[in-house]
C-alpha cells in the first residue's frame, strides 16, 4: 500500500490515496501512527471519493477513532492532492468531511482552508450543561483539585480551552488531558488546548487531542484557541497562534467562517507491506 508521510507545523500523517482501497482503517491506524513499530504519525489520512464535494477526506486517530474533522489534515491533503495533479494552486478544493464540506486552496507558501462557522451552543458541541448558557465563557470545572473554567465550542468536532495564569509550557497538560478529555459532560470526550494571549494579534497554546495525545500543532486547535479569545475580547480578528510545532494564521470576523492558513509539506513517500 503507497502512502505519503505529511506534516503541517510538526502535526504529521500517513495520507493514503484510498479511492479504490478497502481496509479495517481503525486497525490500521492503530499500526501504522505507532512510532516505535510502524511509520509515526498523529492520524490516518484517506482521500476517497464524494458525490457532493471535489474530493472527500477521512481522518483516523492513532487510538482509532475517526474524527470529524481536522484542519492541519485538510491542508496536507490539499497540497497531497496537488502533488497528485488533482488540484492545482490557487485554485479552490472543496473537500467532504464528517463535519461538513470545507473550500481549501493550496498556496506556493502554504495552505490555506476555511474551517466553518463555529458552533457555540451546547447541544450543538455538544457539552452537556443546561441550554440556558448559551455560550460556554468561563464554564467551571474542577480537575485534581484544580478549577478549571473552560470555554467550549466545535469546529466540526469538540473543543474546551482555558486560559491559565502560568505559562502553557509549565501547565501539566500530560497529567490533566486526559481527564479533561473524558469528562462526563462531553459525551464525545473533547480536545483540550491551553492558551497564553501574549498580544492582540498572538497568542502561545497547546493542545491535547482526543485519540491523539499532546501534538506539536492542531489546526482545529489553533481556531478553538483564536475563537475563544475573541469571544472573551481578549484578541484581535486576525491572529497568530503559535504552538510547539511552528505557528498557524486564524482568521474570523467574529460572525461567519474560521479560515485557517499554514504550511503544509511532504516528508517522504512509501510503501507499507499490506
Amino acid at each position: 500500500m503507497k502512502f505519503a508521510k505529511m506534516q503541517g507545523t510538526g502535526n504529521d500523517f500517513i495520507v493514503v490515496d484510498a479511492r479504490d482501497m478497502e481496509r479495517d482503517w481503525s486497525k490500521m491506524a492503530k499500526t501504522m501512527c505507532q512510532r516505535h513499530f510502524g511509520v509515526g504519525a498523529d492520524g490516518i489520512i484517506l482521500l476517497v471519493p464524494s458525490k457532493v464535494a471535489d474530493l472527500g477526506m477521512r481522518m483516523f486517530n492513532p487510538d482509532g477513532s475517526e474524527a470529524e474533522a481536522c484542519g492541519n489534515g485538510l491542508r496536507c491533503l490539499a497540497r497531497y492532492a496537488v502533488e497528485m495533479g488533482l488540484a492545482k494552486i490557487d485554485r479552490e478544493l472543496a473537500v467532504e468531511t464528517l463535519g461538513g464540506t470545507r473550500q481549501v486552496r493550496a498556496h506556493t507558501s502554504g495552505e490555506e482552508v476555511g474551517m466553518g462557522v463555529p458552533q457555540l451552543k451546547p447541544e450543538e458541541i455538544p457539552v452537556l450543561v443546561e441550554k440556558k448558557l448559551g455560550i460556554i465563557l468561563d464554564y467551571p470545572v474542577t480537575v485534581q483539585g484544580q478549577k478549571l473554567l473552560l470555554t467550549c465550542l466545535s469546529l466540526g468536532n469538540p473543543h474546551a480551552v482555558y486560559f491559565p495564569e502560568e505559562a502553557v509550557e509549565s501547565f501539566p497538560l500530560f497529567e490533566l488531558g486526559p481527564i479533561v478529555q473524558n469528562q462526563a459532560i462531553f459525551p464525545n470526550r473533547v480536545n483540550f488546548e491551553v492558551a497564553n494571549v501574549l498580544e492582540r494579534k498572538k497568542v502561545r497554546a497547546r493542545v491535547w487531542e482526543r485519540g491523539a495525545g499532546e501534538t506539536l500543532s492542531s489546526g482545529t486547535g489553533a481556531c478553538a484557541v483564536a475563537v475563544a479569545a475573541q469571544l472573551h475580547g481578549y484578541v484581535d480578528s486576525h491572529v497568530d497562534v503559535i504552538l510547539p510545532g511552528g505557528t498557524l494564521t486564524v482568521d474570523w470576523d467574529g460572525v461567519g467562517e474560521v479560515v485557517l492558513s499554514g504550511p503544509a509539506e511532504m516528508v517522504f513517500w512509501g510503501e507499507w507491506p499490506d
